[in-house]
């Protein structure tokens, strides 16, 4: 008898902290409109909410806990997704200060990047003028970030690790490279973290591994070796690339991440207005190629999460 195939997982990633205001009127920042945009994009299809913080005034990238606390239980009343808070909202700040917002509100799942990495977005910079930018602190914080390196060594990982241990949080482990999945069997190896693991794979960030579809085979293929059964996984294609390797995780049976925070498109060349239109989009694609998509409650027993009763927002 055949294996009846598991439903599909959208994840969608709000607002992160790489796009800036003026580079899309779509691209949610005030606590309003995150709190909008992450139910919207719930409601369609979207069983886990992958959730950054932005400064209500200027858009600019947060991980103050005063910034988090207005959208949080919010979201929570609205919906039943799953809340995924990110530890990646700052390439400049320290693991401790980076993880605080986890640790405070102990979501059911939170990010963790798995390898220090060149990570940069300077190229975006030239496509706007001077007089074009919103914000003062737009043009510096992207034009710079080439020279930034997104730190997260083995000291790092461990400490987010055994710091929220405590909080029953399952990690969003992303993966930027094949080295990253390395870094995550060697972590699984001494103890840090418990089967079965959720893998993010994450193809075409300028500092890690493109976004052909044969990096994505490679990297699946080297997590099947390395993880056997104890591992689900999801496709995060970055800009273009999106909806293209969302759509084949699903038919290789992983799941997908959609959002605004990955690319601010919906097609080429055309800004996306929402994340529930990206959302509904990858849904559509997916089960008009025959898959289901999960279910909040159906993402908590793929993924064996707490529950969203546990959580302190």
């Amino acid at each position: 008898m055949a294996k009846k195939k598991q439903k599909t997982i959208i994840t969608c990633a709000v607002t992160g902290a790489i796009h800036t205001p003026t580079m899309s009127e779509g691209l949610p920042f005030t606590y309003e409109d995150i709190t909008k945009q992450a139910v919207d994009a719930a409601e369609a299809g979207a069983s886990i909410l992958h959730l950054h913080a932005r400064d209500n005034e200027t858009g600019a990238p947060s991980v103050a806990i005063e910034d988090f606390a207005p959208f949080l239980p919010r979201i929570k009343q609205a919906t039943d997704a799953v809340v995924n808070i990110s530890t990646g909202g700052s390439l400049t700040l320290s693991i401790q200060d980076r993880i605080n917002p986890a640790k405070i509100f102990s979501p059911e799942m939170c990010s963790m990047n798995m390898g220090s990495m060149n990570f940069s977005f300077h190229p975006l910079a030239g496509r706007y003028k001077d007089e074009d930018w919103k914000f003062d602190w737009e043009k510096d914080y992207v034009k710079n970030s080439d020279g930034n390196i997104f730190r997260n060594t083995f000291r790092d990982i461990k400490e987010a690790a055994e710091t929220l241990a405590p909080h029953d949080v399952k990690f969003e482990h992303e993966c930027y490279d094949v080295g990253h999945l390395y870094n995550l069997k060697f972590c699984m190896d001494i103890g840090l973290f418990k089967a079965p693991v959720f893998i993010q794979f994450i193809f075409g960030i300028l500092g890690g591994i493109g976004s052909e579809i044969e990096n994505l085979v490679f990297m699946k293929n080297t997590a099947d070796r390395l993880f056997g059964d104890d591992y689900r996984w999801s496709v995060l294609g970055a800009g273009g690339a999106q909806m293209t390797l969302g759509t084949t995780a699903s038919q290789m049976g992983g799941n997908v991440r959609v959002g605004l925070e990955d690319s601010l498109f919906i097609s080429r060349g055309k800004l996306a207005e929402s994340n529930a239109q990206q959302v509904a989009k990858i849904r559509r694609i997916v089960e008009d190629l025959g898959c289901e998509v999960a279910s909040p409650d159906e993402a908590r027993e793929i993924l064996d999460l707490k529950g969203g009763d546990r959580v302190a927002f």
